[in-house]
């Protein structure tokens, strides 16, 4: 992903800006290496001692008789222009002492100050770093006690939000109950003895509508999920559907025009449909295709029901469903996918009606027993990609070591997160 542009701007200024810190260091490191004149003129020392040995001025002339006498004279003579010169003489030598000691002094403070200031500059940037860090472990800390603030807070609405889920699956399952009581006030009363038996089951039967209304999605999703199916049965009435639930593919066959009818193990589903017009009875479903006469029908039909068999019932409503179909009719199970993980963890484990996971290849085999042909499967409900493990970027790694990842990454996605539903489909 490509950075900002104001991002980039500021990256740009900041080498722009370290350049310029390092030429400046760099400058004063040469500075600071530059000699004294005491360090490159050796020889100055002496030449000054020296010059401080000749300036003063000769003795006047001891020597007796007519000579003595002459010499005298003439250095009385020449006495003031010696002793100017060597006032003269004294005095320059003075400041040329002065001159020199202040700027040897001078050189010593410079180097010093400069020194200072290198020691000084090499630790800015230390010191801002340190900062820096200190900044940004505020600003962590900062972060940390506000995402905590955040988490708490988030907590307790979780704890709230789950308790107003606990308590709409609460009102939804008594709603259903209450459903199911009127329904049964409303037909003739049982015989003595059977009351209390059909109203635990029908108190069974309302809690499961309330579980399925619960897990299994909105009418107008799983509408939209079966819709998939109803080319499968283009010209192929009547069609069974089998543990019909709520009756939303009945409802989408009859919007194709196919004729369909529906049965269900739950009395107060069927009811439910029998409410909005649908053709369906409670009852086992076994039972309801051996009811069937041979070659009658185009089509079964049966969503998430299977897993709830347990495996000679199963292989009765297969043995059955190849009796009941004409030549060429058609065979469609959905089930739950249990070599996915989050579709055996999430889907399969969720319902506590679950009888037997399905491999799909012990269905198919299954189905392939009892004479049907032209067998197959199909995966339905992928995961959500971004829920999935992501590649990984092969900037920066060694060569190959992206794509072993990937590899890997491929084969737990497989594993983990495979598509969570399939589908047998199969021909008589």
């Amino acid at each position: 992903m490509d950075d900002d542009p104001d991002l980039t701007h500021l990256r740009a200024r900041l080498a722009e800006e370290e350049g310029a810190y390092a030429s400046l260091l760099a400058a004063l490191d040469s500075l600071a290496a530059l000699p004294l004149p005491a360090a490159t003129r050796p020889e100055l020392p002496e030449k000054l001692a020296r010059l401080n040995r000749l300036w003063e001025a000769p003795a006047p002339p001891q020597a007796g008789g007519l000579t003595g006498r002459a010499i005298r004279k003439r250095w009385d003579l020449f006495a003031p222009v010696f002793q100017k010169q060597t006032e003269f003489n004294g005095t320059l030598v003075q400041v040329l002492n002065s001159y020199l000691e202040g700027t040897a002094a001078l050189h010593a403070r410079l180097a010093e100050v400069t020194s200072v200031l290198v020691q000084y500059l090499q630790h800015v940037l230390p010191v801002v770093d340190a900062r820096d860090r200190v900044a940004t472990a505020l600003a962590t800390t900062r972060a940390e006690l506000v995402l905590e603030s955040f988490d708490r807070r988030q907590e307790s609405l979780g704890r709230r939000l789950e308790g107003l889920l606990a308590l709409r699956d609460r009102v939804e399952s008594v709603s259903e109950e209450v459903r199911a009581i009127r329904g049964a006030l409303a037909a003739d009363a049982p015989p003595p003895g059977v009351a209390d038996g059909q109203a635990a089951r029908a108190a069974a039967d309302a809690q499961y509508v309330a579980f399925e209304n619960r897990f299994r999605g909105d009418r107008e999703s799983l509408r939209e999920r079966l819709a998939g199916y109803l080319d499968l049965f283009a010209g192929a009435a009547p069609v069974i559907d089998l543990g019909c639930g709520r009756g939303e593919f009945l409802e989408l066959l009859g919007e194709r025009g196919i004729a369909a009818r529906g049965v269900d193990g739950n009395a107060q589903a069927a009811a439910s449909c029998r409410e909005r017009g649908l053709d369906v009875v409670p009852g086992d479903l076994v039972d309801f295709l051996r009811e069937q006469p041979p070659a009658s029908l185009g089509g079964v039909f049966a969503a998430q029901v299977v897993e709830h068999l347990p495996p000679a019932v199963l292989q009765a409503m297969l043995a059955e469903a190849h009796r009941v179909l004409r030549p060429g009719g058609v065979l469609v199970l959905e089930t739950v996918n249990p070599r996915s993980f989050i579709g055996f963890h999430e889907v399969y484990l969720r319902d506590l009606t679950h009888v037997t996971p399905l491999h799909p290849d012990t269905l198919a085999f299954l189905a392939a027993a009892q004479g049907f042909t032209d067998v197959r499967i199909e995966m339905r409900a992928p995961v959500d990609p971004a829920a999935r493990l992501q590649p990984v970027p092969a900037a920066g790694l060694p060569a190959g070591a992206a794509e072993v990842l990937n590899e890997n990454a491929e084969r737990l996605n497989a594993l983990l997160y495979g598509p969570q539903e399939y589908v047998l489909i199969a021909r008589r």
